[in-house]
């Protein structure tokens, strides 16, 4: 009697362990999920109201929006200057945690990377996000030389901007983009990691500030 209890007492620790080790599989896999276009869209919009807990970001500068004006739908690359003033600025302004991934030296988009760009392409033509200017800043792994990864990065920013425009009509003018090379990774932990090879998107002026 006593070897059966202890027998069933084991099963059931082992069943219990097998529970929470899928729990745990489970949060980490909806954890790597892509965002919603309805989570992209809250995250790139700019707080109407002041939380006296959350302090509202520093108001754009009329330097900075009149930087944003000059550097938007630019079609060549960005100088080191304006990439180090726009990154600047984008410190002041609502993001999302967006990750467009790539393959390892590619700057092509691949199957798995569609759907989120579906949803961030959705967020940014509605009501709430139509005519803002956004940025898009590219970033690679760690491997290879500074120049090659800054060619790269910018080519992956350009890649989701073309995206955007002919499959959703956004106007070129609503982008700037701008590569990064492997500077700012991810995962630094892991320099080579694939979340380093991404896209980040930025809410760099709002509609009404950008048509001023």
């Amino acid at each position: 009697m006593m070897v059966r209890q202890e027998c069933l007492s084991r099963i059931l620790k082992m069943a219990f362990l097998a529970s929470g080790l899928a729990l745990a599989l489970a949060g980490g896999s909806a954890l790597a999920e892509d965002l919603s276009a309805k989570q992209i869209l809250e995250g790139l919009k700019v707080s109407k109201t002041r939380n006296l807990s959350a302090p509202d970001r520093p108001a754009m500068t009329p330097d900075d929006l009149a930087f944003v004006k000059r550097v938007r739908g630019q079609t060549r690359s960005l100088s080191l200057a304006d990439r180090d003033q726009i990154a600047a600025i984008a410190t002041k302004r609502p993001k999302v945690d967006l990750d467009i991934n790539f393959g390892y030296n590619s700057a092509a988009l691949t199957p798995k990377a569609e759907p989120q760009l579906n949803s961030l392409g959705e967020a940014l033509t509605s009501g709430e996000l139509t005519g803002s200017v956004f940025l898009l800043g590219g970033h690679t792994d760690a491997k290879g030389s500074d120049d090659y990864n800054q060619r790269l990065s910018e080519r992956r920013a350009e890649t989701v901007k073309r995206f955007l425009i002919a499959n959703y009509h956004i106007p070129a003018a609503n982008f700037i983009s701008a590569g990064y090379g492997k500077k700012g990774l991810k995962n630094a932990n892991d320099p080579l990691a694939a979340e380093n090879r991404r896209v980040e998107i930025v809410n760099m002026a709002e509609r009404e500030e950008a048509s001023k």
